[in-house]
């Protein structure tokens, strides 16, 4: 691995299982101090960041729910005051609901918008306030913002649509402060959420050029070039790593 984040201090939410501690992982093996949080997986997240002290690089686990701001901002905060700023932001954690309209109810349509929106909006609020030139925020969004081919994905689609004009419009307020912020927009991941064998990966296969699922390790790569120095030319962005799903 390169040492490209050298010095940088991350932040991750939602960093114990998945694509976030793939991310986690990467981002550590890249040179970076990483901070993470957990909502539940204490076990888990502790033994990640075990891991990667272990290896000889920084990490710390920090229990905060991502649908609570002041936890999130609080742990921000801290981790601030801890390593002298914040450089790295990905917002990671998210919820999935779905159904069909007529089922669908109020209380996870707010669960949806308060984690995948507000959440995201709120903890980049936060981190850009310790961040120096060269920045970045990133966020993990979905090709479901570009194409939603099922039924009772509405809300969820919606969800992550509507990143990618904050991305934009935040893209201009950050630029002056030589901070970048953009969305990476994995297709079918997999992970225990949405695993590769099942009868709903299959369906989803069909509809790709690529015909399988992509791994943790494949987003979070994309993830470390977005917060590397090699890609301060990208704001703005929602790009699609997929296996051709948006094709």
């Amino acid at each position: 691995m390169s040492t490209n984040l050298k010095g940088k201090v991350a932040f991750v939410t939602g960093g114990s299982r998945g694509i976030g501690a793939a991310t986690v992982r990467r981002l550590a093996a890249e040179g970076a101090t990483v901070a993470f949080t957990y909502q539940s997986s204490g076990d888990v997240a502790d033994k990640l960041a075990t891991e990667i002290i272990a290896a000889g690089g920084q990490a710390i686990a920090i229990k905060a729910d991502a649908a609570d701001i002041n936890a999130v901002n609080a742990a921000i905060d801290n981790t601030a005051k801890l390593f002298g700023g914040v450089d790295i932001l990905v917002n990671n954690a998210g919820v999935l609901r779905l159904g069909d309209v007529s089922e669908f109810s109020i209380e996870d349509f707010d669960l949806t918008v308060n984690v995948n929106v507000r959440a995201v909006f709120a903890a980049t609020k936060a981190a850009v306030a310790h961040m120096k030139e060269g920045g970045r925020v990133i966020n993990i969004g979905s090709t479901n913002a570009d194409r939603m081919p099922f039924a009772g994905g509405a809300v969820y689609a919606m969800s992550k649509s509507a990143l990618k004009g904050l991305v934009q419009g935040l893209s201009r307020d950050l630029a002056p402060r030589g901070i970048t912020i953009n969305n990476v927009q994995p297709g079918p991941v997999n992970t225990d959420m949405n695993p590769e064998n099942s009868d709903f990966a299959t369906a989803l296969h069909g509809l790709m050029a690529i015909k399988r699922h992509g791994t943790p390790e494949e987003i979070a790569g994309l993830v470390a070039y977005l917060a590397s120095p090699e890609s301060a030319y990208v704001t703005g962005a929602s790009l699609n790593i997929d296996g051709g799903f948006a094709a």
